[in-house]
Parts: C-alpha cells; sequence; structure tokens
C-alpha cells in the first residue's frame, strides 16, 4: 500500500496512526522535504548550496549539511558550512558529517555534577559553565564510568590550562608574589536562611596570601580586590572525613582563618582535594621558608612581651621595652600544648639539661593565628627531612595531573599548541 498524507494540523498524528494500522501488512511511505524545515529549525539559508540534486533544488540547504553549522554560542555568528565544491550529479547520496555544535574554552572553567547551590547530586550527569558564564547544558552519560571518565578529563585539562596560565602570569610578578595554584570550588554558606547552600568561589595560594575571589583574577588590579584574603602561614587547611561532612556532598575541605573562621568548601572529584592539600602544603612551605621567623605581641604575667618563632631557632620569648630575651627552646623541645580556646596557650618545654617539664603560658590577642603559625612551622621543619620534597619546591607546583587517573580514550577534549583548551561535542 501506499499512503500518501499530510501530517500536521491538516491530519492529527492519532489519525495518521489509524490509517497505518489499517493499512495492512506492507505499506511504502512517501516523505518530501519541507522547504520550509530550515526557517523552522533555525537554520541559515544558503542560496549557493550545491548539496540538493540540480533538478531538486529549492534554493535553501539541506539539512545535513547546514544542521551542523558551528556555533560558539555568540548570537551574531553566522558561520556555516560551505558546500559549494560538493558534486551535484542526481545520484550523489548524502555524507554525514560531524560538525561543532557548541565551543566552550575550558581555561578558568568549571563543571560540577550538582543542581547550582544545592549538594542533590545528578545521576551520571554534568554540566559545564565557561568563565564568561556560558554553560554547556547538561550533558547526560550512559553509566557512572562513562560520566567520571570524562569529569577526570575536563579536570585534568583544565588543570593543565591552568598551570600553563600560572608560568605566563608568574613571569611578571616577583619570587615573593608567585602564583602557586588557583582554581574553582563551591563554598557553603554559612547562613542556613540563604537560597543557595552552596556558591562557587574562586581560591588563589600566591605568595604569602590565601585568596577568595568571586571570578578569577584576570589584570594585576584584580588582585586588589579579592572578596577575602588571608595569611598563608596563618590558616588551617583540612581535609574532612566522612564524618565530619555536613551534607550529600563526597569531596569537601575547610580552612580556618587566624580569627578562628571555619571556611568550608566543596570540590568535584577526590583529585581536587589532594590537589588543593598539595597546593597549601607548598604554599605554606614556600613562605615559611622565605619569612624564616614572624613575632606576636604577647602578656606574661601582666608584661607586654614578644614571641618570635624562628624557622632555625625555635621558640624566643623576650621583653617588648629592654628586648631582653626571657627563655628560648628549640621546635624539639616542645612536647606538648593546650590552649583555652580564647587567648591563652601553656607550653610545655623539656629543658636540655635537666629533662624536666617547663611550662610557659602566654596571653594573644590573636590566638589561632599564633597556633596556625606555629604548625605551618613545624610542618616546614618536617618537610626539610625530605630532600625531594624540598627540591620539588623549586622547580614545580602541583598538578591533578599527576594525582588523577587516566581517562578512557572516549572521554577526551581538544588541546591546541597554543595552550588554549576547549570542551567540544559534536552531532
Amino acid at each position: 500500500m501506499a499512503a500518501s498524507f499530510p501530517v500536521g494540523p491538516a491530519l492529527p498524528n492519532l489519525q495518521v496512526v489509524q490509517v497505518l494500522r489499517n493499512a495492512g501488512e506492507e505499506v511504502t511511505l512517501t516523505v518530501s522535504f519541507l522547504k520550509r524545515a530550515p526557517a523552522f529549525l533555525k537554520l541559515p539559508l544558503n542560496e549557493d548550496c550545491a548539496c540538493v540534486p540540480s533538478d531538486q533544488s529549492s534554493g535553501t540547504s539541506s539539512p545535513l549539511c547546514d544542521s551542523g553549522l558551528h556555533l560558539n554560542y555568540h548570537p551574531n555568528n553566522t558561520d556555516t558550512l560551505s558546500c559549494s565544491s560538493w558534486p551535484t550529479s542526481s545520484g550523489i547520496r548524502w555524507e554525514k558529517r560531524w560538525c561543532d555544535l557548541r565551543l566552550i574554552p575550558l581555561l578558568h572553567s568549571r563543571f560540577s555534577q550538582y543542581l547550582p547551590g544545592s549538594d542533590m547530586c545528578r545521576q551520571n550527569a554534568f554540566q559545564v559553565v565557561a568563565v564568561d558564564g556560558i554553560c554547556s547544558g547538561i550533558i547526560q552519560c550512559l553509566s557512572a564510568e562513562d560520566c567520571i571518565d570524562w569529569l577526570q578529563a575536563i579536570a585534568i585539562n583544565i588543570s593543565n590550562l591552568t598551570k600553563h596560565n600560572i608560568k605566563k602570569i608568574n613571569r611578571n610578578f616577583p619570587v615573593n608574589q608567585q602564583i602557586v595554584y588557583m582554581g574553582w570550588t563551591e563554598e557553603r554558606e554559612q547562613d542556613s536562611l540563604q537560597d543557595r547552600m552552596y556558591t562557587p568561589k574562586f581560591l588563589a595560594l600566591r605568595g604569602s596570601s590565601f585568596y577568595k575571589f568571586l571570578a578569577p583574577p584576570v589584570t594585576t588590579w584584580d588582585w586588589t580586590r579579592a572578596e577575602r584574603t588571608f595569611s598563608v602561614y596563618e590558616i588551617m587547611y583540612k581535609i574532612f572525613k566522612d564524618s565530619d561532612i555536613l551534607d550529600r556532598r563526597k569531596h569537601c575541605f575547610g580552612v580556618q582563618s587566624e580569627m578562628g573562621e571555619d571556611l568550608y568548601f566543596s570540590v568535584e572529584l577526590d583529585c581536587d582535594l589532594i590537589l588543593w592539600e598539595k597546593a597549601f602544603q607548598s604554599a605554606t612551605f614556600l613562605e615559611v621558608e622565605r619569612i624564616q621567623c614572624k613575632t606576636y605581641a604577647c602578656v606574661l604575667e601582666s608584661h607586654l612581651m614578644g614571641l618570635t618563632i624562628d624557622f632555625g631557632m625555635g621558640f624566643v620569648c623576650f621583653d617588648a621595652a629592654t628586648k631582653a630575651v626571657l627563655w628560648r627552646y628549640k621546635f624539639s623541645q616542645l612536647k606538648g600544648s593546650s590552649d583555652d580556646g580564647k587567648s591563652k596557650i601553656k607550653f610545655l618545654f623539656q629543658n636540655s639539661d635537666t629533662k624536666q617539664i617547663e611550662a610557659k603560658e602566654l596571653e594573644f590577642s590573636n590566638l589561632f593565628a599564633v597556633l596556625h603559625c606555629i604548625h605551618s612551622f613545624f610542618a616546614a621543619k618536617v618537610a626539610c627531612l625530605d630532600p625531594l620534597y624540598v627540591g620539588s619546591q623549586a622547580t614545580t607546583a602541583p598538578t591533578s595531573a599527576s594525582v588523577a587517573s587516566s581517562s578512557s580514550s572516549s572521554a577526551t577534549t581538544t588541546a591546541t599548541s597554543s595552550g588554549s583548551c576547549k570542551l567540544k561535542y559534536m552531532t
């Protein structure tokens, strides 16, 4: 049976189904090309297109030729695929081509499996957001393995681009202001009344400071406009265990400021946690090695004193007025300490001669800054025991490429010789 009928307002779909049911065992359908289809699909018309055989040329482009129009997500982009070189014989068979739908620059871009602002994870799906806000839309994967492969591939490319960009930026900065690492995280809002539970924040470790931005810094002036800035050796970085996590987001870490404020951040992958941990360790080590000592004002028995934490000598307490040294201990002599959570620290030092424990209690106006600084100096001293670690700090910065597993061949992105990289998906 040969059936010819219009589908649309003239003949509703239900009637079409009924006709086909009554047509018998064999049905022959004749399909004609709708000239208005390009306009309906918002495809540009190419008057010179030779993709349609000459005896059927309608002045419009073939969907198979122009539906693969390159889209860089710019409203004024009208580039089309050229079809003028295609043969025009009536016996031609259409050739399907892979064509770019959208190109998303990966430098300073971010990706997430979670619904925006929440801790609800999409199942085997994610989206990528470029630095200018352009979004890929929801990319749905067939399996959890495919989704992880794509996420790791994108993360590695973003990290490599970031590393390359850091090298270029550091050429313009002095040694004491070098960028160690920077990248996107999501910060958990402390105010439970906020509509959004999480907000994207761009973090950076540069020189003596830890920066928190709303957007990546592009110019030198941008570095002065950070939302928050902290001294890298006066903060504490911590990866949260499962028992410490506050919601359904899996990969989280915290930063405690010099004022005792707790900042809570979430990343997408486990390798991101390791990356940030290495970045904080490296930034802290480099800054402690650079400054060598730090002095804090303190009070001892109602007298104004000073406590110097010295990378070489250890702890030195002196009178603020006369500069006379009251006591001095090495780092190895500190056997314990405690604090009241407000202002007082009690140090327990072992006398090198008598081997007796000597308690020294000091009062500080910036308790957490002092505690974190002591921790940073101790961590740097321990790191100095590993010559391989010390040597690595002089040559490389941590990248996720060294901690993330290799992705499968199906999960790839496109890199160019100029160092740019884009997420590219096609139809």
